[in-house]
């Protein structure tokens, strides 16, 4: 179970390296990129799209530490309620 876990993660954490290399932008972002780079400035493409990045990994990554401290508890209490009925 936990080499699947461990798959799974890898797995994850490689489509997110995967996809930083996108460019992902709304059409506001786009036209205010695209306006900058026709007045020569191109520095602020970059971080806009990392800054996109950023706020869409963001979301992912709270669910997983979530879901990982959910099966945490879970295994624990199964343990806990097994190990109670050992007794009797």
């Amino acid at each position: 179970m936990v080499n699947k876990i461990l798959k799974s993660f890898f797995l994850f954490v490689a489509f997110i390296l995967i996809q930083s290399t996108s460019f992902a932008q709304c059409a506001m972002c786009r036209a205010s990129v695209e306006n900058n780079v026709s007045n020569g400035d191109t520095s602020i493409g970059a971080g806009l799209n990392m800054g996109i990045l950023y706020l869409f990994i963001m979301p992912y990554t709270i669910a997983m530490v979530i879901g990982y401290l959910w099966y945490r508890n879970a295994k624990k209490r199964k343990a806990k309620f097994t190990f109670q009925g050992d007794k009797f």
